[in-house]
């Protein structure tokens, strides 16, 4: 998954051809199903009108490129009449107004995310005092041009989470009452003054053991770290996800590259040969360009 921020602006790469086609501009989207049909570039030739690539023939979009098979994956305006109602609507998510069913205004769409297939996870809200919150594709009803309209239930769910600092101020008023009953016994020894001292020592004992919760409050900090356990734990659990996404994208790779050959010979940063020019490429050729960080530069040279 992936923020709009992180796939604009990058070189769009042909792994045949071993040459950049443009630079991603836009993201066209496809505001009835939620995702994105495609991505508008910028190239040499900008001026003569609108190029786009089909999301379905992204091979990956990684941290520095877009990969694609070749040139002929990009489409003309006069082309894509598949898309041409789609870039008439012209909806972009980002910089409409995020507004509930019942009228209540939420904030600004800010950002979003992409998964893998092209499909619109989760949107980014700020509200108006600068704070952020996200609210999932299934929670929004609407992509509209200049509103993206939320489901009630999304918004159901954010009014309960703003009553939970009610209970904090219940507690201390809890507290007052505790401390009259301690004041009646406290009354009861003075009927009778002959113990006198005895009631010096129990305040005494009273005192040492009012001032024992105060070293049992250290422990207390010890329990946010399990909460902190718990955000590392989930944390963890997410990599999965990516690291699956990422195994998913390498695997096209391979596949694209088994059986090519290589269009010039790859080495090693030490000068070992990885495979020379025009030799096929096979699996130990693909581990050991995996292994020196080289596979990229294999993507973009075989013939």
């Amino acid at each position: 998954m992936k923020k709009s921020v992180e796939i604009l602006g990058l070189p769009v790469i042909s792994i045949t051809e071993g040459r950049e086609l443009g630079m991603s501009k836009t993201l066209l989207m496809d505001a009835r199903n939620g995702l994105v049909a495609a991505i508008t570039i910028e190239d040499e030739d900008w001026y003569r009108g609108v190029k786009l690539i089909p999301y379905e023939s992204v091979i990956a979009i990684g941290d520095d490129a877009v990969t694609i098979t070749n040139s002929e994956n990009i489409l003309k305006l006069d082309d894509a009449g598949d898309y041409e109602a789609l870039l008439d609507d012209n909806i972009r998510v980002i910089g409409t107004k995020a507004i509930t069913k019942s009228g209540t205004i939420q904030g600004q769409i800010t950002e979003v995310y992409i998964g893998d297939d092209g499909k619109i996870e989760k949107c980014e809200i700020t509200a108006p005092d600068g704070t952020t919150s996200d609210v999932t594709c299934d929670q929004i009803s609407i992509f509209g041009k200049q509103v993206t309209v939320i489901d009630p239930n999304g918004a159901s769910e954010e009014k309960k989470t703003k009553p939970v600092s009610a209970p904090a101020p219940a507690a201390p008023k809890a507290e007052p009452k505790d401390e009259p009953k301690e004041e009646a016994p406290a009354e009861a020894p003075k009927a009778e003054e002959t113990p006198a001292e005895p009631v010096k020592e129990e305040t005494q004992a009273e005192e040492k053991t009012a001032k024992a919760p105060k070293a049992e409050s250290k422990p207390e900090p010890k329990k946010a770290e399990p909460a902190k356990e718990a955000q590392k734990a989930s944390a963890k659990a997410a990599d999965p996800k990516q690291a699956a996404a990422d195994k998913a994208t390498e695997e096209r790779h391979r596949r694209f590259l088994l059986g090519k050959k290589a269009a010039r010979t790859i080495k090693m940063d030490n000068g070992i040969v990885i495979v020379e020019a025009g030799a096929d490429i096979t699996e130990e050729v693909l581990q050991k360009a995996k292994l020196a960080n080289k596979f990229i530069e294999l993507s973009m040279n075989v013939q």
